[in-house]
């Protein structure tokens, strides 16, 4: 590309950030990333009345933890600044005006109560009512009115709005993931921009703030679809370049059926915020992925491909891989369905893949917490080395290795019916003996001695390794019952065989 790109994530601080939304600024981060541009934060502060203490802190929060940092914003100036929309609205009024003298914006000075009779009449008459060039000249603006009476009305006080007018045409426009569209902008309505409190609506200080910004790429979600023909002719009506626009597809519920809302997560056990977010107003806590346990290189796997396919077989992306295989070619127009088994596919995909040192850190905290003597980090290590595999989170460990660090308190009553039967106890204590006299005490020492005596004795591999494994976890579950012996040393082998024994008898 000729110019430089420059994207923006343009989130409105109106509560914590949907995982729909960082998936709106991670495909941005991508496209930025991928083609050596840059990627700005900008808060789309303008409705005061909608604002949340603490949501834009959040915003920036969530993106730092995912891993995809914005490169020009608050508290990252650059040269484009300031990046909240309510410290940029003394300049919104001059676009305003200017559009007025191009004849492309009028002023409007029609009372709520005007508009609500309009409305009224129009759905008496089972019609649709709309504010265009149909139906302008009927109300109270400056189409209407002298030039001298819109000024009087303007130096008395009046409260107005400024509308955009339109140019009637058959306006052809181009998305870059759903290719070309055709509109017939005498559908259109006059479109509130500006209003007489000093701020401007959302439609306006998006174009201006993308213009001033030298945004290339508005790459953002599918709803702003149908403002895409009125912000193209905001672009036409001022003269400026009109930057590529790229509409994703929505994140629907796990059942297909409608957009992903907060309230699913919680009907359906999953997070749909990538941060833990306390709701004052509802006094309501959700959960977040970082909280639930997730990684955010999982994360951010799983966001990537609810709506964009490689094209391939591969569905492991590293951060730096998806920035080099990302292309808004192969974003799909359709719906993605959110999976949240999926999700858990990829944290466990990424969980595994760590190093047994670093989840065995993060485990011995965990073990520090619960006031259990983990002994050395390096046993705590080995011991995750066993069992991650059958991990998905951290907290899983303590399930499956738990036993590792402390004796079973009971035995899983239907597993002991099972493996528990009436000499059971009499070939433990055979066993115990067994392992009193084995010299080597690894893994596969015990293997081979308690295997050796079996063979000898003519007994079969359930009547010993399954009351033996009982013994030592407390359930039939677990990695390979010799590696648990060794790792537990022989004489806590032998305490558990006997406490067993004692219990089940």
């Amino acid at each position: 590309m000729s110019q430089e790109v420059r994207v923006r994530f343009a989130p409105s601080p109106t509560g914590p950030l949907h995982i729909g939304g960082v998936r709106t600024a991670l495909f941005n981060y991508l496209f930025a990333k991928k083609h050596k541009g840059t990627f700005i934060l900008r808060i789309e502060d303008t409705d005061q009345n909608r604002y949340v203490p603490g949501a834009e802190q959040y915003i920036i929060d969530a993106l730092n933890w995912c891993g995809i940092p914005f490169d020009e914003g608050i508290g990252k100036e650059g040269n484009f600044g300031p990046y909240r929309q309510s410290e940029r609205k003394e300049s919104y009024k001059q676009y305003a005006l200017e559009l007025i003298e191009k004849g492309a914006a009028y002023y409007a000075f029609d009372t709520a109560q005007e508009l609500n009779e309009a409305r009224a009449t129009a759905e008496s008459q089972k019609k649709n009512f709309i504010y265009n060039h149909t139906t302008r000249d009927q109300f109270t603006n400056s189409l209407t009115l002298t030039p001298e009476e819109v000024q009087q009305r303007l130096d008395n006080g009046e409260d107005y709005v400024i509308r955009f007018k339109p140019q009637i045409k058959n306006l052809g426009l181009f998305d870059e993931i759903r290719k070309g569209i055709q509109i017939d902008t005498s559908l259109l309505d006059d479109k509130i921009l500006f209003k007489s409190d000093g701020m401007p609506t959302y439609h306006l200080a998006n174009v201006v703030d993308d213009h001033n910004m030298q945004i290339t790429h508005v790459i953002r979600g599918e709803e702003w679809l149908p403002s895409m023909a009125l912000h193209v002719l905001l672009y036409e009506s001022f003269g400026w370049q009109i930057p590529s626009f790229a509409h994703l597809p929505l994140i629907l519920k796990p059942t297909g059926k409608g957009k992903l809302s907060k309230r699913d997560g919680a009907k359906f056990g999953f997070p749909v915020f990538p941060l833990e977010w306390h709701d004052d107003k509802e006094n309501e806590t959700f959960n977040g992925y970082r909280e639930d346990g997730y990684l955010p290189s999982a994360v951010i796997n799983m966001l990537a491909f609810l709506g964009w396919n490689p094209g391939t077989e591969q569905e492991l992306f590293k951060l730096d891989e998806l920035i080099e295989q990302f292309d808004l070619s192969q974003v799909n127009s359709s719906g993605a369905k959110f999976d949240p088994d999926k999700a858990k596919w990829f944290q466990q995909q990424y969980f595994v893949e760590q190093d047994d040192a670093v989840i065995g850190a993060a485990f011995a905290k965990a073990l520090q917490s619960k006031n259990i003597n983990y002994g050395s980090q390096d046993y705590v290590n080995l011991v995750v080395g066993l069992v991650k595999e059958r991990a998905v989170f951290l907290d899983d460990l303590f399930e499956l290795a738990g036993f590792f660090f402390e004796a079973p308190k009971e035995f899983d009553e239907k597993n002991a019916k099972k493996a528990w039967k009436e000499s059971t106890s009499d070939l433990m204590n055979q066993l115990i003996e067994v392992i009193e006299e084995t010299d080597d005490d690894t893994a596969s020492g015990l293997s081979d001695s308690i295997k050796g005596w079996m063979k000898s004795n003519e007994l079969g591999f359930g009547k010993i390794m399954m009351p033996m494994r009982l013994s030592l976890v407390g359930s039939l579950m677990g990695p390979d019952v010799f590696e648990i012996a060794s790792m537990i040393g022989k004489n806590e082998t032998i305490s558990r065989l006997k406490t067993a024994i004692s219990i089940l008898e």
